[in-house]
């Protein structure tokens, strides 16, 4: 049945029930008469899940699964038979209620679903065998297929440039708001924004293994996965029901003779029992919190295959971090420079621009980066000689850009600049010209602020912090002194990196794995709660938990306050829940209470439990 004829029937339920009350005294046979038909209207949704949902699950599991649903039919059923019609139908018109606000919940956190959905490119332009192009539906695309992207439309799918080149907003997959250059060669991703440039692709994945689809499918995932307390609710849920029922008859029986009560006022106290037992406010005390956490979060940039591995972040007593990418920019970075006095500074930086830009080494960006006020010149070619670096002869003169080569000699001071900052952990490049030593760069790859703020987060709350890198100890050390990272493993083999992970896991119990390339993938797979940045590669984000689309590290601090938020939230329900269910019927048995006031306090409580879940909707950090 569709949630809309349900909440349809249900509201015309609350008309009926309106009407039943302002109906003058003396007409009480109708107003009974339309109490009852609000409860077969307001509660067909609650009676067809009570029944229809036990019957197929104890089919299926070939014994006797009942649900809550089933309880609370009984409880108006037996109000009727004692003539309660009033309280029955308010029995059902909270119930109801109440199921459909946490339905609510449930709603809210497939919002992200739906929008990531709306992001996703349905058409793309095909070539044809004819040289023509088509409009095609991006699920009939297949890899090696060539497409034409124009000017300011989306990404069909993930591939390669293979014609032009093209400025692309990839907010859509990693969060970056600085559109980026893309030339032949280059990757780009489905559900990007290609800029002011028309440029061919040819395709490399298909449509559902794209990464813009893994998003949308972890997103999924994350929504039928509930946290452990969430589960083992929903578990204990058919046992606690069975005990009800096997309890209801024996409350009848106890009336009469061990209290004195009358079969009529047992009858009523063991309908009494069964409103109060009803663990309505306990089934809801985790699901709603989960996925309201779970929206809140995917909202932020943070995605979570699984509620239980949200549950569990605030149990995180260590954490690891891959180096490149994760805690630092991924790109090196000029960060010193010296050039001798006496040679003309310009010039040689037109030439040092000229040949970097003849090179795809990633230091050669970086280089060129640094200098914009460089001019190209175009009579100047020079080669790249592997295990030096680049050459060139130029007016005259020869001129090396690298590593230092034994004949040349070099001063005590160079030699001084060279020695600190390699000690940094930076890479020096040598420039030379005709046998002597005019300049010198050093380049690294510096830590995001994001990862400094994170690093000190973690260290506050007092959460072992582990970085692990493939790069030499002078280097790791250096970053990790910069971050204030407490552990340093450098030097390592993706397998080693696995093997720290389970040392550290015999040494705390909770320990989380941050990182995004293919050698990080052991580890995240491995680690209790693997963590993936968004740009990393599609193997890292498979076998990960949990994926920070946005690479922004200070959103993993943002989920761990909000899981220990959330956990907070759960215990705080369930114990209300249960305090609720002992107070309602220890009056239920001592006759202090009625019907009326155990359908309000019982139905209230629920209403305050799923209230209390979605109030992570709004946290903030």
């Amino acid at each position: 049945m569709k949630i809309s004829r349900a909440i349809l029937l249900f509201f015309i339920g609350i008309m009926i029930f309106f009407v039943g009350l302002i109906l003058p005294g003396q007409f009480v046979i109708f107003k009974n008469l339309l109490f009852v038909i609000t409860v077969f209207v307001a509660g067909y949704h609650v009676i067809g899940e009570g029944f229809g949902d036990t019957i197929k699950m104890s089919q299926s599991q070939h014994k006797f699964v009942p649900n809550i649903h089933i309880l609370m039919c009984l409880a108006a059923v037996g109000a009727i038979i004692i003539g309660s019609f009033e309280e029955a139908a308010l029995l059902i018109l909270i119930f109801a209620g109440a199921h459909f606000l946490e339905e609510y919940a449930e709603n809210k956190s497939h919002q992200e679903i739906t929008s990531l959905l709306k992001m996703a490119p349905a058409e793309a332009h095909q070539l044809q065998e004819d040289g023509s192009w088509k409009i095609v539906a991006v699920t009939q695309l297949k890899v090696g297929d060539t497409l034409k992207v124009l000017n300011g439309s989306q990404v069909p799918t993930d591939g390669t440039i293979t014609k032009g080149s093209a400025s692309i907003n990839e907010a859509a997959i990693n969060g970056e708001s600085i559109p980026r250059e893309k030339q032949v060669g280059d990757e780009v991703f489905g559900g990007t924004i290609n800029g002011n440039s028309t440029f061919e692709m040819v395709v490399t994945k298909d449509s559902q293994e794209t990464v813009f689809a893994q998003i949308i499918e972890m997103v999924q995932t994350a929504q039928d996965s509930p946290g452990r307390t969430a589960t083992t609710i929903q578990k204990l849920e058919p046992l606690y029901v069975k005990t009800i029922l096997f309890l209801l008859p024996l409350v009848l029986l106890a009336g009469p003779f061990l209290l004195n009560w009358s079969w009529s006022e047992s009858f009523y106290r063991m309908i009494g029992f069964l409103v109060a037992a009803s663990p309505c406010a306990l089934a809801a005390s985790a699901v709603p919190a989960t996925l309201s956490g779970i929206s809140n979060l995917a909202h932020n940039g943070v995605l979570f295959k699984g509620g239980s591995y949200l549950a569990n972040l605030s149990q995180l007593r260590t954490i690891a971090f891959d180096k490149t990418g994760t805690l630092t920019q991924g790109v090196p970075l000029v960060t010193d420079q010296y050039f001798n006095p006496q040679i003309a500074k310009d010039e040689l930086l037109d030439i040092i621009v000229t040949m970097e830009k003849q090179s795809n080494h990633p230091l050669a960006s970086a280089i060129v980066h640094q200098f914009p006020q460089a001019k190209e010149l175009s009579d100047l070619s020079c080669q790249n000689k592997i295990g030096s670096g680049l050459e060139a002869d130029y007016r005259g003169h020869h001129y090396v850009i690298g590593k230092l080569a034994p004949s040349i000699s070099i001063t005590p001071e160079d030699q001084q600049r060279q020695q600190k900052w390699s000690n940094a952990g930076k890479t020096v490049v040598y420039i030379v010209k005709d046998q002597q030593v005019v300049g010198l760069l050093a380049l690294m790859d510096l830590p995001k602020t994001s990862a400094q703020k994170a690093i000190k987060f973690f260290n506050r709350h007092h959460i072992k912090t582990v970085m692990l890198t493939g790069d030499s100890t002078a280097t790791g050390e250096a970053v990790a002194e910069q971050l204030q990272v407490q552990q340093t493993v450098a030097n390592i083999l993706p397998e080693k990196k696995v093997e720290i992970i389970k040392s550290l896991q015999q040494k705390t119990p909770t320990v989380a794995m941050v990182g995004d390339g293919v050698n990080d993938a052991p580890a995240l797979a491995n680690a209790n709660i693997g963590i993936a940045m968004g740009s990393g590669t599609d193997v890292a984000i498979d076998v990960a938990d949990v994926v920070l689309v946005k690479n922004d590290l200070s959103r993993l601090t943002f989920a761990y306050s909000l899981s220990g938020k959330m956990n907070k939230i759960i215990l705080e329900n369930i114990i209300f829940s249960l305090a609720v269910v002992v107070l309602l019927t220890i009056l239920n048995l001592l006759q202090m209470t009625n019907i009326a006031w155990g359908v309000f306090l019982h139905e209230g409580s629920t209403l305050l439990v799923i209230v209390n879940g979605l109030r992570l909707l709004l946290f903030r950090k």
